[in-house]
């Protein structure tokens, strides 16, 4: 399978499981809980297999950037945080990064 639809898989599962971690209200609510374990669990089990074809450097960066972003947007999104001009600075820097090492460098070719 293609590492790239692996790593999609990896960061989806972590934001749904970083989401659930928020729903949790500190784990005292069963469901989000397992969400947790769930997402959680999926995403480092993707990444595993994401980290047989690609670098562990474009692989761990580009999860963790991307992870950011999402749970930023989510945070906005579905929990009404607040975003201000400098949070959009640094995200729209954040996905810049991802885009230099995946696309820019040659960190991820084979």
């Amino acid at each position: 399978m293609n590492p790239y639809v692996l790593l999609a898989g990896a960061i989806l599962s972590e934001l749904m499981g970083t989401t659930a971690l928020k729903l949790s209200d500190g784990f005292s609510q069963l469901g989000p809980s397992f969400g947790v374990v769930i997402g959680y669990g999926a995403a480092f089990y993707l990444l595993s297999l994401t980290l047989e074809e690609l670098p562990i450097g474009v692989v761990y960066g580009t999860w963790a950037a991307l992870g950011i972003v999402g749970v930023a947007a989510i945070g906005v999104v579905v929990f009404d945080e607040p975003i201000d001009l400098a949070g959009i600075i640094g995200i729209l820097l954040i996905i810049g990064g991802v885009y230099c090492v995946n696309i820019v460098s040659q960190m991820s070719a084979h």
